[in-house]
């Protein structure tokens, strides 16, 4: 089965399911409440979207229903790092890296520890 798409919007939906599931479309709202300006039946409406992609399913009880993915979020998490790296980066990780490293300001602790990840990677060749 391949990834579905996951809008941004859709991406909060998801990340408040991949927490804790399964979760009623009541607790996304709650959970969302702070953070965003939607309206229930907006929150809804994403929930709709993702089952139809296939990205949540549901159990029934009565008039309740409870949501859980059926995709893992770290796969999610790996094919949108591999579109984003292809539209903006010709796919590699590299020029990423380069272009990060060349336009962030780095504390030492922050270089320290990317020498840590990289020293680290290079042990596991």
């Amino acid at each position: 089965m391949s990834l579905p798409r996951i809008s941004e919007a859709e991406w909060e939906v998801m990340k408040i399911i991949w927490s804790a599931p399964p979760r009623t479309a009541n607790e996304v709202i709650e959970e969302l409440e702070g953070s965003k300006d939607w309206s229930p039946k907006t929150v809804r409406t994403l929930i709709k979207r993702l089952v139809e992609k296939q990205a949540l399913g549901y159990v029934q009880d009565g008039r309740i229903y409870s949501y859980y993915p059926l995709v893992k979020e770290e796969e999610c998490v790996r094919a949108e790092t591999q579109s984003f790296l292809k539209r903006l980066y010709g796919g590699t990780p590299k020029a990423m890296l380069v272009h990060f490293l060349k336009e962030e300001k780095l504390s030492r602790e922050d270089i320290a520890d990317l020498k840590r990840i990289l020293d680290d990677r290079e042990e596991k060749k």
